[in-house]
Formats: C-alpha cells, structure tokens, sequence
C-alpha cells in the first residue's frame, strides 16, 4: 500500500515507522526541511511540500491512501482555518485530480467538536456542538473530509482523535505538582493513535465514516492525579472544585474552556471494528514515565 501522510508530526512520524516496518511505501509531507529529516529517520520518504500549496503539493508521488494529519501549530482560528479547511480542501482536490488518484483519506480530527456533555457519555452519534470557533472549524474540515473527498471518489475517514499523550507528552508536573481541577480526561496515547489509523486502512475499515479514537478509561482529573502520585511515590496534589477555579479571575479565555467542557468519550466503535489497544488505559500509557520519573528521583 501507498500511503502519504500530510503533516508527518507528532502521530505521522510514528505511523510512518510502523507502516514502513511493515514493507508498505509511505511518504511523510514536512513543510521544513529538517521535518524531511525526520521522516527519512523513521523509514519514509520525506517530501518537503505545503498542504495549502498545490504546486509544491506536485513533489508528492501518487499514493493509494491519504492521511491528514497537519498541525495549525497551536494558533488561533484564522491560522487553525487555513491548515484544516482550505489545506485540506487543497490536498483533496490535488490528489482527486491525479490519474492514479488515492480511494482513501484519514482525517485527523479531535474530540473537541463535542463541547460540553457536563461529564456525560459522547459517541459517533452524539451531535457535534463546537463551542470555540477553532472547533467549529475542525467540525467544517470533518465535513471536507468526508463530503468534499467523496465529490471525487476518495473516502474519507473522520479519527476524531481524544488528548493525545506519550513520549515528551507526558506532563507529569501538571498533576503532580497541581492543583487539580476537576473534570474528566479523554486520553489515547499516540502509539495507539498512530496505530488506530493503519489498522483502519490496513483492515479497509470505516470508509466514509467516523471513529472515535480514546482509550478504555475516561477518568476522572482527582482520581488520575492522586494514582500518579501514588505511583511516584510523592504526597498528592492540592484539589480544586470548578467553582474555585473560576472564581480565581485569572485564567485565560481557553483555560476556562477547558475547565468547563466535561465529557466522557466511548471507544465502542473502534473495539467493535476488532481494534486492540497496545495502551488500554492510563495505567499501561504512564508506566514508562513513572518508572522514569522514579528511577530519576
């Protein structure tokens, strides 16, 4: 299988490596040169290249199968628009266009679109409520994704992807040092995420469709706070209720997002697809920065 992977990152680079190991053509898109580097390092072949450009998009070989998976870099909802909506509509349109044009696209989404459930269970079919305008726009690529793809006969595959951790992602200090505010946390670690998405087009799984992608346990900020301070084996963090943080007047428009969305998130279409989880909860994702973190004092 040709596989291209449009913003071969944090997740692409690692699904770069576990396609190549696999004996399958991947191409990895950076738009620096040292990401091209980065890609070359994993077992790929890096393709320096601009989602938005369609020219520079023509340095990129054919490819049976799509993977979005650019970063707006943590910008704003001006920048997040150009990557996600107008990049990706670029990318669609380019590689439908070809002779030898892909059938495939994985879009790279995140739970995100969801807004507030006040702790309350989100599946496939729970209406998208983006509340930001950075998550209205990831709602409007989800629909270039699927309806603009299939305008060319590519289908499109939504990964709405929950909090991505793992290697240099781990933030021990954010729990351990605290405090704590309550609410829930949605998490898959990224060799899963990696790994979710080559099963999905190694299987020929969820074309034109949706697939949440988190792990087993959504679990609760206070309870995974207090288990990994218990593991590290230092006192628990300091607690503090919503109301608390609120009232604190300090806290930026997006930390008071985050402090008021609340949900939990299934996982029970991607078992049902024969998905099994290298990391099926947080216990398993966090040991190697645990035993990390003890072994270093």
């Amino acid at each position: 299988m040709r596989v291209a992977i449009l913003g071969c990152g944090y997740v692409g680079l690692e699904l770069c490596r576990q396609l190549a190991e696999r004996d399958h053509d991947v191409v990895g898109v950076r738009r620096s040169s040292a990401g091209v580097d980065a890609v070359e390092d994993v077992g790929g072949v890096g393709v320096q290249a601009d989602v938005t450009d369609s020219d520079s998009l023509g340095k990129v070989p054919d490819a049976d199968a799509l993977v979005f998976a650019a970063s707006s870099g943590g910008r704003g909802a001006e920048a997040a628009r150009e990557i996600y909506v107008e990049g990706l509509r670029t990318v669609v349109d380019h590689f439908g266009a070809r002779d030898d044009a892909p059938d495939r696209l994985v879009y790279t989404s995140s739970t995100g679109v969801y807004g507030d459930h006040d702790g309350g269970w989100v599946d496939e079919e729970t209406p998208l409520d983006p509340t930001t305008e950075k998550t209205r726009v990831l709602a409007e690529a989800e629909r270039v994704a699927r309806d603009a793809a299939a305008e060319w006969g590519i289908d499109g595959t939504v990964a709405r992807y929950a909090g991505l951790y793992g290697p240099d992602r781990y933030r021990l200090d954010r729990y351990l040092d605290g405090p704590v505010t309550e609410g829930y946390l949605n998490m898959v670690h990224r060799d899963d995420a990696a790994r979710t998405v080559r099963y999905l087009l190694s299987e020929d799984l969820a074309r034109g469709d949706v697939v949440l992608v988190v792990d087993d346990e959504p679990v609760a900020k206070w309870t995974f706070a207090d288990w990994l301070a218990d593991e590290c084996g230092v006192e628990r963090p300091p607690k503090r209720t919503k109301a608390e943080r609120l009232a604190d007047g300090d806290l930026s428009d997006a930390a008071r997002r985050r402090i008021v969305t609340s949900k939990r998130c299934s996982n029970d279409r991607l078992r049902d697809l024969g998905y099994e989880f290298r990391f099926p909860t947080f216990r398993e994702g966090y040991r190697a920065a645990i035993d990390a973190a003890v072994k270093n004092g």
